[in-house]
């Protein structure tokens, strides 16, 4: 009787632990866009048609956090979860 509980115990601890991976990945970056998205419009701007350099602040701002906001979700594709 002590066996099958041995095995399964001996099971759980040397199963390899999951990724999120491209799941999470792709719903972050999702939300990622959305938040851009939201910044350009408040900011007055269309998002991907403003010029490099001659960007006013606030687009520069979007511009940064969409890109903080993208790495930390790249961070999703190796994270282990439960």
């Amino acid at each position: 009787m002590r066996l099958p509980l041995l095995a399964s115990a001996t099971a759980l601890l040397l199963a390899a632990t999951a990724t999120a991976g491209p799941a999470a990945y792709g719903i972050c970056q999702a939300g990622c866009s959305g938040v851009v998205m939201a910044c350009y419009a408040a900011a007055g701007a269309t998002w991907g048609a403003t010029a490099g350099a001659t960007a006013p602040a606030s687009v520069l701002l979007c511009n940064s956090s969409y890109g903080t906001c993208c790495s930390v979700c790249a961070a999703l594709l190796i994270v282990p979860t439960p």
